[in-house]
């Protein structure tokens, strides 16, 4: 053998040797690069770079979603991330080792949902499933949403959540038991919290504002301003006398508001309602001209007078002198609180939130009675004018005086 053949002997076993040296040994759990070379229909045949030999991977291991039709998510000339799940016996003409995308696809998924729940971080996810008990999300592997985590308040029908992407705060995670929590209502409350937060430091007293009634007490109402309920306590809801609340309002009810108070540290908003209403003043010398005839109910009763509800809110008095034509020592002998009566306006004064009435104004005046006074009786004047003044009675007792 020639020194030329000798040496092309030396390289080709050399080139053997570097061949067979650079072939990897592949072992279940490595992971590694594989060229799609034939795809069937419930599988593909990948080739292992580096290892010569080739490895199966089925279609429900090509994606942590499922697959209906393989040749959407692959096709031939594609290289993947694969990881080696186990061998497969040596006579087998599709290959040596069983292959997945999926997994390795779902470990870079757990890993990057771990950063994110150290993190603090909130997720965005589909809902997929409605079960007992909860929800199926999935952020590429499978999580769980319990019932008691969807919202804030009950929940008694979870279908219409199915095909919905929501926020979510990771809870609870544990890769190696492909345990994934999650809770939307965590989200919700700290979306609300935030929320409150920044309306307690925007709205100021005397702020007019638009809400909702949100729920009735027997002390008052709470309205929705957007992110934080403010109370509208029962004597603030009207001009008018209201007994309950419910009397007046409805829970869904649009309402506007005006602010009275805010108390940040205790997340205290007090709200009027009535003080967004025109007062019960309001035009009065209109609604209560002079010389008006009103219903009214006598609320009052005091020893000069009546007090008669003419409009809700207002009030007027009838003075004991206009209560009726016949002299009475008390308004007591001829009216009851809560009796409805006929007044009639004598004067009203707008700015100093008075009006005056009379009952007997619009009584027929009787007639007129002779009233014999005894000596030993004052010179008090009848209510009817007699003519006489109280200067001229006087004068006439003291010339009678002078003249004995």
């Amino acid at each position: 053998m020639t020194e030329l053949e000798n040496n092309q002997v030396e390289n080709a076993n050399e080139s053997m040797e570097d061949a067979l040296n650079s072939v990897q040994e592949v072992k279940v759990g490595d992971i590694v690069k594989g060229e799609v070379l034939v795809i069937e229909d419930k599988q593909a045949v990948v080739g292992i770079e580096g290892a010569g030999v080739e490895g199966v991977v089925p279609t429900k291991e090509l994606s942590t979603l499922p697959v209906e039709d393989i040749n959407e998510v692959i096709k031939v000339g594609d290289i993947l991330d694969l990881v080696v799940i186990t061998t497969i016996g040596k006579d087998k003409e599709n290959g040596s080792y069983l292959l997945s995308k999926r997994r390795l696809d779902a470990k870079k998924i757990w890993e990057d949902i771990e950063k994110d729940f150290e993190e603090g971080k909130i997720i965005e996810a589909p809902v997929t499933n409605v079960v007992k008990g909860g929800l199926v999300v999935d952020v590429g592997v499978r999580g769980f949403v319990p019932a008691s985590m969807v919202e804030d308040h009950f929940v008694d029908d979870f279908e219409s959540y199915k095909g919905q992407t929501l926020t979510f705060k990771i809870i609870e995670i544990e890769p190696s038991e492909n345990r994934l929590i999650l809770s939307h209502k965590a989200v919700v409350e700290a979306e609300k919290a935030s929320k409150k937060a920044d309306l307690l430091e925007s709205i100021k007293e005397g702020d007019k504002l638009k809400g909702t009634v949100a729920r009735l007490t027997d002390f008052g109402a709470f309205v929705d301003l957007g992110g934080i309920d403010g109370l509208v306590h029962v004597s603030e809801i009207s001009h008018a006398h209201v007994a309950k609340p419910s009397d007046a309002l409805s829970v869904g009810d649009k309402v506007e508001v005006a602010v009275l108070s805010v108390d940040p540290t205790k997340e205290r908003v007090s709200l009027s309602i009535k003080d967004t209403l025109p007062g019960p003043w309001a035009n009065i010398e209109e609604k209560a001209a002079k010389d008006t005839v009103l219903d009214g109910t006598v609320k009052r009763l005091t020893s000069f007078g009546a007090f008669v509800e003419v409009f809700p809110g207002v009030e007027g008095l009838v003075h004991i002198s206009q209560i009726s034509h016949k002299h009475i020592a008390t308004p007591h002998e001829v009216l009851s609180e809560g009796e409805q009566v006929q007044v009639k306006v004598l004067d009203v004064s707008p700015e100093e939130h008075r009006i005056a009435l009379s009952i007997k104004a619009l009584e027929e005046k009787p007639e007129a009675e002779v009233v014999v006074e005894e000596e030993e009786e004052s010179y008090e004047l009848p209510e009817e004018s007699t003519g006489f003044t109280m200067g001229d009675l006087l004068g006439d007792a003291l010339k009678d005086q002078e003249q004995e």
